[in-house]
């Protein structure tokens, strides 16, 4: 699998790097924004009716006041027409990438679009796989902000009209975390302004949850494979007697059974998806369920009120008949 071998920048002493994952489903602007955040085209990204990142890539920027954000972008991990063996292996990538942890998970939506059930179906299914711990970690971006303010309208505003159920619910869960980006501005202002909303967010995430990122075994068994490889190569590197040749043997046997490690790791994590996918085809299942019984007894009860009102309708109708048919007959009488 891609990006399995320990590269050369691989750090295992802290260095101050805070760690964002862009997640969401395809089409919404995760790699516009993750390019607004390190401030150059890093990642791919144009306008396509199908996504355009392919897999896990990081990228690394330093910001004026010397703060490390390493940025990963993700190729739509948890859309419902991902396949289990495809996410399992980019889930492995991105925590491998991730290194010591995620410091906030950046859940990117779009304004121009209606939040839909396959979104929050979608972070359910974070929520699902990760534990409900990682809601902590969550921050909502919303891009087409240029939209908004070709409108005059503000995020409060659009959020406030009309807004969805899911949304609400999804905006609780990550505490109300949300902000605003225009990925196609090109003022200077505007670009520093929202990226400091953001980063004042992601402080907010870091200090809620006391400095320390999203871990949990995944993370620690990963960095301990990797650990235990730079260790190997580095005492391999000081072996004597050892030809470059014998050296290099011993490196691709610790290459490959550290790559079998992460196969079984990458099985474990498909598994667990499959279970999870499960679990939340039957509570959608269960839930159309009910929805679709409700609408049936609404439909019921709106029959029969139809019929009552047909029935009043026609009975009214009938004594009003017999009532002109009475004033008929006593002007007879009276003529008589």
């Amino acid at each position: 699998m891609g990006g399995s071998a320990i590269s050369d920048d691989w750090e295992f002493t802290t260095n101050g790097a805070r760690t964002l994952v862009l997640v969401g489903c395809t089409g919404n602007g995760k790699s516009a924004t993750g390019n607004s955040i390190v401030g150059r085209k890093a990642f791919k990204s144009m306008s396509s009716s199908a996504g355009v990142t392919s897999t896990c890539e990081l990228q690394r920027t330093v910001l004026e006041d010397n703060q490390i954000l390493d940025v990963i972008d993700t190729p739509g991990l948890f859309d419902c027409s991902s396949e289990p063996e495809f996410v399992g292996n980019e889930i492995v990538k991105c925590i491998n990438m991730a290194k010591d942890g995620i410091h906030a998970v950046l859940v990117v939506l779009s304004v121009r679009t209606r939040f839909s059930r396959e979104e929050h179906a979608a972070v359910q299914s974070l929520r699902e796989f990760f534990g409900s711990k990682i809601s902590d970690y969550m921050i909502l971006v919303f891009t087409g902000g240029d939209d908004l303010e070709d409108n005059d309208e503000t995020l409060d505003g659009y959020l406030g009209r009309n807004c969805p159920e899911l949304l609400k619910n999804t905006l609780k869960m990550c505490g109300n975390r949300q902000v605003l980006f225009d990925n196609k501005t090109k003022d200077p202002l505007k670009k520093a302004e929202q990226l400091k909303q953001l980063l004042f967010l992601v402080n907010v995430v870091v200090e809620n949850n006391g400095g320390k990122p999203y871990t949990d075994d995944l993370f620690k068994e990963l960095k301990k494979g990797a650990t235990k490889l730079h260790n190997q190569a580095t005492e391999v590197n000081s072996l004597v007697g050892y030809t470059k040749q014998e050296r290099l043997e011993l490196k691709e046997q610790m290459q490959k059974s550290y790559e079998e490690q992460l196969k079984r790791i990458t099985e474990v994590v498909e598994s667990k998806l499959k279970e999870t996918t499960h679990r939340l085809e039957e509570q959608l299942a269960k839930e159309q369920a009910a929805r679709l019984k409700a609408e049936l007894s609404a439909q019921n009860a709106q029959k029969k009120s139809d019929e009552e009102i047909r029935k009043l309708r026609e009975y009214l109708e009938r004594a009003q008949r017999e009532t002109e048919e009475l004033r008929g007959r006593s002007g007879a009488c009276n003529i008589l």
